[in-house]
């Protein structure tokens, strides 16, 4: 039937996954977004957050006609949101620690003085993070795309 739409499954979560890993490819491997992430402030670094989750509600909800009161929530929030943005960020995230980017972009971080989180340098990370919120904005957008064109 058309204009029926069929509730949230894991196949819209695999269609999802495909979409931001395949948009998220070129922007883990640029040095430039890592130039760009490091120069980056923390407020500039939440407000590329921001454009995330902006960009993704507007193109699963007000770019296609799905209603987000009638799909199941946590919290309040429609699943496919939820995993839409996990999605965008683990993509970009995974590709980037199985490329060793940090490693390989900011290799001047390394940690000198045992401060570390996680095996990061707390500016590393830091950065890695900023570096994945760039890459996350074209991330959400293929994720997002994938989930509503399949």
């Amino acid at each position: 039937m058309v204009g029926v739409r069929r509730r949230f499954a894991l196949a819209d979560t695999a269609q999802q996954v495909v979409g931001g890993f395949l948009l998220a490819g070129p922007f883990v491997v640029t040095e430039e977004v890592w130039s760009l992430a490091r120069s980056m402030s923390a407020v500039q670094g939440a407000l590329t957050a921001v454009i995330v989750l902006v960009v993704g509600y507007g193109a699963l909800y007000k770019a296609d006609d799905r209603d987000p009161d009638r799909e199941k929530d946590v919290l309040g929030v429609p699943i496919r949101f939820v995993s839409l943005i996990l999605v965008s960020y683990l993509s970009v995230f995974i590709l980037a620690l199985a490329f060793d980017a940090p490693g390989t972009f900011l290799e001047d971080m390394a940690a000198s003085d045992g401060t570390t989180f996680l095996g990061f340098q707390r500016e590393m990370l830091a950065t890695t993070l900023k570096a994945t919120s760039i890459g996350a904005v074209f991330s959400v957008i293929g994720a997002a795309t994938a989930d509503t064109v399949f």
